[in-house]
């Protein structure tokens, strides 16, 4: 008998699908901004293997039963594969969290992975055998993908094609047998400690996004050139230093109106806008309704 799932929200179709093709993959992304827990449940009604990427804080992924589940630390991704043509996969995601889960069918994965019929996988095996669960690191190339998957800004007409690139390009990274050690690192921002420096980048400008430093004084702050900070932030996030706080301030927008516990004055403020107007221009902007809409809706 299954656990109770009552408080896991279906997200079939929710704005959490970024991409859904029963033939080759799902691609399923979340990113909690609010200080709760979040549930989320999605319905498998065929074989997948399973790639999970979580790049920020922790979470769960469970399989039916909430008992039966792994946990992902920071920069952990995890391989998963269970026999089970039906699954129930439950998400747990703790505050301040980010995780990308790609979901591909099975014949869609060996078809990938196959020259002349010989596969790097024997399908058989897959379809009787043992569940595999297999966690490892995160390597920068990765990373990279996964922030250029969420964030650069393509429009709605290219964005299917866009993501569907960016998964196979992600895959072939993944599976590739090449170390890091034994290669260029991230073919744009190569130098661990820079990459540091442009984490840290962020988390300055989230944590005082109401009074943010200018780019000026950012770059100081981390120790690169103001030239280096601009161009290799936009490489590894996707989008300018500014555009990326602007697309976090509505993402948390988003979540404050779905929780329904402030209204938009108190929103505005808490974001750092000088008047609500302003702040409902922006979001108007970036999503073509107002705030008040987007409660309704």
């Amino acid at each position: 008998m299954k656990s109770n799932t009552t408080n896991y929200k279906n997200i079939d179709k929710s704005s959490q699908l970024l991409f859904n093709e029963k033939s080759t993959f799902k691609v399923i992304h979340f990113n909690n901004l609010t200080t709760d827990i979040e549930n989320y449940k999605f319905k498998l009604k065929s074989n997948y293997i399973q790639l999970y990427f979580c790049k920020s804080n922790k979470c769960k992924v469970a399989f039916n039963f909430e008992h039966c589940a792994i946990e992902l630390l920071e920069n952990n991704s995890s391989m998963v594969y269970f026999k089970d043509e039906k699954m129930d996969i439950l998400f747990n995601i703790s505050p301040k969290t980010e995780l990308t889960a790609v979901l591909i069918s099975i014949e869609h994965f060996h078809s990938l992975f196959s020259s002349e019929g010989n596969f790097l996988f024997n399908f058989s095996n897959f379809k009787v055998g043992q569940p595999i669960i297999e966690t490892k690191e995160t390597n920068n190339t990765t990373k990279l993908i996964l922030n250029q998957l969420n964030s650069e800004t393509i429009t709605e007409s290219l964005r299917p094609i866009y993501i569907k690139g960016k998964i196979y390009e992600l895959l072939s990274y993944y599976f590739s047998n090449v170390t890091e050690e034994n290669s260029d690192h991230c073919p744009y921002v190569t130098n661990e400690e820079v990459v540091g420096k442009i984490k840290l980048a962020k988390e300055i400008v989230i944590e005082q996004m109401n009074n943010p430093p200018s780019l000026t004084d950012l770059a100081k702050i981390v120790g690169l050139n103001i030239k280096k900070l601009k161009s290799d932030f936009k490489e590894f996030y996707g989008v300018p230093v500014f555009t990326f706080l602007l697309n976090y301030k509505m993402e948390l927008a988003k979540k404050l109106l779905q929780e329904n516990k402030l209204n938009v004055n108190e929103i505005s403020t808490h974001l750092g806008y000088s008047s609500s107007s302003h702040f409902i221009a922006a979001f108007k902007r970036k999503f073509g309704i107002t705030p008040k809409q987007f409660s309704k809706s």
